[in-house]
C-alpha cells in the first residue's frame, strides 16, 4: 500500500499460500501503532467528505464539528451518526444518489441496492477504483477465513442489486481462487446447485446461513451426504445464524468443514470487515479498512471493551458515497481480548447477534430471534426450521414457537417430550414460557435469502380493541 489517500494497491500481489497473514504489519500491530495509520486514514476521509459532500458539510455544521476538529480516533464520537433514514432522505431530495456522493455520477461504475428488509431501497453508486479497493479489503479477510487460491468457491446467493454475492466473487478473484458464481432464487436451482457443487468439486461455500442447511436437506433427498461435497470453509452474510453457537455447530457437524460469519452492512461495503478468521473466535473489526466503534444505542458514545451496544461504521477508503458514522442496527458486545491468530483487532465473540429493531418484549422481556434460534439448535429432535408468533389474548401477550421435530421422534411420546423438553429450554433462555406447537420436519418453509421467522400479530388485537 502506498502513502497517498486513497490508498493505491498492487493488484498482482498476494501472499505465499501457506503465510498466516495477508498484510501482518497492519492486522498484528500493537494497537495504538495501527491506530496512527487509522488516524491519518480517516483525517483524510474525513477531509474528502468535507470537500465533496454538501451532505456531510451540512450535518458536521449544524453540530459544530469539521475536519479541524478531528485530531485523536476518540474525537470521532464528536460526530454526529448517520441513520439510513438519513440516507434515504438524502436520495430522496438529491434523486438518485444523494448529496453524499463524493464522485462524479459519470464516474459511477456499479449501481447496486439494499434489499430493504428494514424500509425503502437504498441506491449505491460505487466507483471503478473503489470496487478495485473493496476487492482488496475482501482477499484480505478471505485469506484470513482460510480461503487460498487453490480453492474452487460455490457462490450459492442471489446475483442482483444485492451487494453480498458481488462482493464475495471479487474477493475471491482478487485472492486467485477459482469461483463458481451459481447464484439462487429461481425454481430448482437448489437442487442444480447441489448437482454442479458434487461434479465441480467446491472446496468452498458462500451463502446465507440457512440456506446452507436448506441446501443440506435438499442433498440428502438426492442421496447425497452433505460431507461429501468436501467443503473445507463455508462463509456466510446476511443473517446471524453463523454466529449463532448452535446453528454454527450444526453446519460444520453437517459439511465438515469451518463455518465463518461474516458481514456488516451493505452500505459500508466492503461488508466483510466483520470477518472472523479461520479459528472461528468471533469476527475481528478490520479497523485499518472500516473503523467501528461499538456504541451505546441511545447516545451513540462507544462503550468499553466488555460492553454490549450497537456498531458504529465508518469507511476509510472510499471515494463514493462514504459512509462516517453509520448506524448498523445490529447489537454486539465487543472485545479487545488476543486471537490465536495472531490479529490484534478488536473482535465481536458473539458476532452480530440481534437487531435493535428485531428484538420484540414479551411481558417486559426482551427477546431476539436469535436466542430461540441458539436453544433450539441444541436439542436433540430439533427438524430444523421454526417460526415464532407474538399474538395478545385478553391483554396478555403470548408466545408460540412452532417448531418442526425430527423423524425420530414422529411418534406420540417422544414428540410429546420433545415439546417438554423446548418449553423448558426457552423458558430458561427468555424469561418466557412459550407455547410450543411441533410440526413434521420440512412443512415450514426455508429460504434461499435472508430467513424471515417472527411473526408479530399483537397489532390485530389492538385493532380489535379500538373498534369495540
Amino acid at each position: 500500500m502506498s502513502a497517498t489517500w486513497p490508498p493505491r494497491y498492487d493488484p498482482a500481489w498476494r501472499p505465499a499460500p501457506d503465510a498466516e497473514h495477508w498484510a501482518p504489519g497492519l492486522e498484528c500491530a500493537e494497537p495504538k501503532k495501527r491506530d496512527e495509520v487509522v488516524l491519518a486514514k480517516l483525517r483524510a476521509q474525513v477531509q474528502y467528505a468535507w470537500e465533496r459532500s454538501p451532505f456531510y458539510r451540512r450535518r458536521w455544521e449544524a453540530a459544530g464539528v469539521s475536519p479541524a476538529r478531528l485530531r485523536t480516533l476518540a474525537d470521532l464520537a464528536k460526530f454526529p451518526v448517520v441513520q439510513k433514514a438519513d440516507l434515504r432522505a438524502a436520495q430522496a431530495a438529491a434523486p438518485p444518489f444523494g448529496d453524499y456522493l463524493c464522485i462524479e455520477p459519470r464516474e459511477v461504475a456499479r449501481i447496486h441496492g439494499t434489499s430493504g428488509t428494514t424500509g425503502h431501497p437504498t441506491v449505491f453508486g460505487v466507483g471503478r477504483d473503489d470496487w478495485e479497493r473493496i476487492g482488496e479489503a475482501h482477499a484480505r479477510v478471505l485469506w484470513g477465513a482460510g480461503l487460498r487460491p487453490d480453492d474452487r468457491v460455490l457462490i450459492a446467493s442471489f446475483f442482483s442489486l444485492y451487494l453480498g454475492s458481488w462482493g464475495a466473487l471479487k474477493g475471491c478473484e482478487r485472492l486467485g481462487a477459482t469461483v463458481f458464481p451459481f447464484g439462487a432464487g429461481l425454481p430448482g436451482q437448489t437442487l442444480m446447485a447441489v448437482q454442479w457443487a458434487r461434479e465441480m468439486s467446491a472446496t468452498a461455500f458462500y451463502g446465507t446461513p440457512s440456506y446452507a442447511l436448506h441446501f443440506a436437506e435438499t442433498a440428502r433427498r438426492e442421496g447425497i451426504e452433505p460431507r461429501d461435497f468436501g467443503f473445507r470453509t463455508l462463509f456466510f452474510s446476511g443473517e446471524p445464524g453463523a454466529g449463532v453457537a448452535a446453528t454454527k455447530r450444526l453446519i460444520e457437524a453437517t459439511f465438515g468443514g469451518a463455518c465463518i460469519d461474516m458481514g456488516s452492512m451493505a452500505e459500508m461495503t466492503p461488508w466483510m470487515t466483520n470477518g472472523e478468521c479461520r479459528r472461528r473466535t468471533g469476527m475481528h473489526l478490520w479497523q485499518d479498512i472500516v473503523y467501528t466503534q461499538v456504541c451505546d444505542p441511545e447516545t451513540f458514545a462507544p462503550v468499553p471493551y466488555g460492553g454490549e451496544g450497537t456498531p458504529v461504521y465508518t469507511h476509510l477508503e472510499r471515494t463514493s458515497q462514504p459512509m462516517i458514522r453509520l448506524v448498523s442496527g445490529d447489537l454486539a458486545r465487543w472485545t479487545d481480548e488476543p486471537c490465536p491468530c495472531g490479529r490484534t483487532y478488536p473482535r465481536l465473540p458473539g458476532g452480530l447477534y440481534g437487531r435493535i429493531d428485531d428484538m420484540f418484549i414479551v411481558r417486559g422481556e426482551n427477546i431476539y430471534p436469535s436466542a430461540i434460534e441458539d436453544t433450539l439448535r441444541a436439542i436433540e429432535g430439533f427438524g430444523g426450521e421454526f417460526r415464532v408468533i407474538i399474538s395478545r389474548r385478553e391483554a396478555m401477550d403470548e408466545l408460540l414457537v412452532r417448531a418442526e421435530y425430527a423423524a425420530t421422534h414422529a411418534a406420540d411420546a417422544p414428540r410429546a417430550a420433545l415439546a417438554a423438553r423446548m418449553r423448558e429450554r426457552l423458558r430458561a433462555r427468555l424469561g418466557v414460557t412459550p407455547r410450543i406447537e411441533l410440526v413434521a420436519a420440512g412443512e415450514l418453509p426455508r429460504t434461499e435469502f435472508k430467513a424471515k421467522r417472527v411473526i408479530d400479530d399483537r397489532d390485530l388485537y389492538k385493532k380489535g380493541v379500538a373498534n369495540v
